[in-house]
């Protein structure tokens, strides 16, 4: 057999770094617009052969400026700023309407429970759209979602103001706040995208008071607009609103889902190497183990149902939420009740919420006292060799079930008009600083005992809590009327009272119920969350709802995005 000369061309090797392929590009060819977004051409090698067989594993280079967590502070912080604003809008329009209620009543002559469910309908889209919202964020990235949903929600909202009856406003109320779920969804998710753990507590601190404040500033804003212009100028007002932040977020807020982003940057690499003549095939890193959409959205309508049902954690959380959420949504109709009565207008009951955010502003700003005793615990824990229990995020939760059913009591019985204003209102600091500390501290509880499985757990909670703050409003004047301020505001009271010792007791016997879960790691003396391996479910029938990829201790805080911390 003839030995090929030296001259016999040879195939080229195919490329596995960025500076391999590097060195076979000009700079007008479509790779070295790739390696543009790094500070300067890394030696950066994927694994894999470059065969459909073993494709090359996409990840990104060290300081790569397309990486999400290497773009400008600035940037990141402005970015955050207008999806905490967007987010900050949808919430707003689910309590405002409240404001509209006396009006649309007066307008159609609709029953006042018919009118009042349009606060309902609105909650309900909260629960109906992070199930299609979440799966189509996985599977084409955070700006598809939002690109499709919130142009909708603007549009509803002029729906709204333009209705000629009471159907076509409760439609429009369903349809918002459907479609207005996905900036909720996915927003933590998208802090989580930029920013690394360790800068992670204080934009997700900034960006929590954008889905507490929201229904809080609703009716302040909806009252001075409801008393001086009319009804459906609240729907105006929510209309520029969302259409402002639609622009500014089509505008300024870029693709930030990490998964989305290396599929681009795949196709453009696979691209190159055929422009070069050495093709080969690339993926991105979270795309080993393909699902269909079919598998993602049946996993994102089973799978929190699964959780709710089967996990007591989960059960008992959900419920304590439902409880505290259905509460909030109780007081849009409570409070011009309860202060409609000493004969205040539409807008100094508005003004009545300030006590509620003021609670909410001070339970944010504590986060960081019980974030440093957190830090303790996971010192002591990296100490002993063990990772951190989950437990040792529920002492600020416990702080709150203390707080707000003591706001919830006082208010009750200082409500009347025999009593001075302001009293009743400082009772609702409480329930507000209760409120966010519960919220918070049983998100990143969740989040840490369920971790592959987080996001389906805060989708089981956020479903039960979509149906309670739909449900509460619904019974509130009855309730008031039949029972009295005074007894209707104890029975509530006694609700979140009953649910206070959750905290104290998965403080104390969380690790047992965790080793004795399906879905949860096992208790902290373990450490490893092997038994959860044994125990979980096989990843063809229950896998598809988070990522592809097992989060590490940095990630776990962006299993959030579900529900986070918001309506």
């Amino acid at each position: 057999m003839t030995e090929p000369s030296e001259a016999t061309p040879r195939d080229p090797p195919l490329p596995t770094s960025f500076q391999s392929l590097e060195l076979r590009f000009s700079p007008s060819r479509p790779l070295a617009r790739i390696l543009s977004g790094a500070p300067h051409a890394h030696p950066h090698t994927f694994p894999g052969a470059g065969t459909p067989a073993d494709p090359f594993l996409v990840d990104w280079a060290p300081g790569e400026r397309a990486n999400p967590y290497n773009w400008p502070r600035p940037y990141r912080w402005a970015i955050t700023s207008v999806i905490g604003i967007s987010t900050l809008c949808i919430a707003f329009a689910s309590s405002a309407y409240s404001t509209a209620v006396r009006g649309i009543v007066a307008e159609f002559g609709a029953d006042h429970e018919l009118v009042v469910s349009g606060l309902s309908f609105y909650v309900i889209g909260f629960g109906l759209g992070p199930l299609v919202w979440a799966p189509l964020s996985e599977l084409y990235g955070r700006n598809i979602a939002f690109y499709f949903s919130y142009p909708v929600f603007v549009l509803f909202n002029l729906v709204g103001a333009l209705s000629p009856n009471i159907a076509t406003v409760l439609a429009s109320r369903l349809v918002a706040g459907t479609f207005g779920a996905s900036p909720i969804t996915n927003a933590g998710g998208q802090i989580s995208d930029m920013f690394p753990a360790h800068e992670r507590a204080l934009a997700t601190s900034f960006f929590s008071l954008a889905p507490f404040l929201g229904p809080v500033i609703g009716p302040i804003v909806g009252g001075f607009v409801a008393e001086y212009r009319s009804w459906r100028w609240v729907f105006w007002v929510q209309f520029f609103f969302g259409l402002t932040m639609c622009l500014l977020s089509l505008i300024l807020v870029p693709e930030t889902y990490a998964p989305t982003l290396l599929r681009r940057k795949a196709r453009r690499l696979q691209r190159a190497s055929e422009d070069a003549g050495i093709p080969a095939v690339y993926i991105a890193k979270y795309d080993r183990i393909k699902k269909s959409p079919a598998q993602v959205l049946r996993t994102n309508l089973v799978r929190p149902f699964q959780l709710l049902f089967r996990e007591l954690i989960a059960a008992c959380l959900a419920i304590y939420g439902a409880v505290i959420y259905g509460t909030l949504y109780l007081f849009f109709e409570a409070f011009p009740i309860v202060f409609g009565a000493r004969g205040w207008s539409l807008s100094m009951v508005g003004l009545s919420f300030l006590g509620m955010g003021v609670g909410l502003l001070l339970g944010n700003a504590s986060t960081p006292l019980f974030d440093r005793r957190y830090a303790r615990a996971a010192a002591r824990a990296a100490a002993q060799g063990r990772e951190t229990p989950p437990e040792a995020r529920l002492p600020g939760c416990a702080v709150g079930a203390t707080a707000l059913p003591i706001g919830l009591f006082v208010f009750a019985w200082t409500c009347t008009p025999n009593v001075h204003w302001i009293v009743p209102i400082i009772a609702s600091v409480p329930f507000g600083l209760g409120f966010q500390l519960i919220f918070t501290g049983m998100q990143l509880f969740l989040i840490d005992a369920y971790q592959l499985y987080a996001a389906s757990a805060l989708a089981s909670s956020a479903v039960l809590r979509a149906l309670a703050g739909a449900v509460f409003p619904l019974f509130t004047e009855k309730m008031y009327t039949r029972l009295g301020v005074n007894w209707a505001g104890t029975l509530v009271a006694f609700l979140s009272l009953a649910c206070a010792p959750m905290p104290f007791l998965f403080f104390r016997y969380g690790a047992y119920l965790r080793r004795h879960s399906k879905y949860a790691p096992s208790g902290p003396q373990d450490g490893s969350g092997s038994e959860c391996a044994d125990k979980a479910p096989q990843p063809a029938e229950d896998e598809a709802l988070e990522p592809e990829y097992a989060p590490d201790a940095g990630e776990k805080a962006g299993l959030d995005e579900l529900c986070l911390i918001g309506p």
